[in-house]
């Protein structure tokens, strides 16, 4: 169980330096391009829910932090 726990620690981890490395870039692309308001794209539009990367960050997220409570839920003796 604590090897699962620390496999899971070190996912997190890896995940959170990804999407800190890429908002990083995200924002340094943008500012270097010096357009903040720029038209959004028609598919956007359609599906603005959908196409937002925080919200899927945010659910994914979610998903997972219950999926461990569950898994440690139902496989730890009380």
């Amino acid at each position: 169980m604590a090897q699962f726990s620390f496999i899971l620690s070190i996912l997190v981890l890896f995940i959170a330096v990804i999407g800190f490395v890429y908002t990083y870039s995200l924002g340094r692309r943008q500012k270097l391009q010096e357009e903040h308001d720029a038209p959004v794209n028609e598919k956007i539009q359609e599906h603005p829910y959908i196409r937002n990367p925080v919200l899927l960050a945010y659910l994914l997220a979610g998903l997972l932090a219950a999926g461990s409570i569950i898994y440690l839920a139902m496989n730890t003796g009380w």
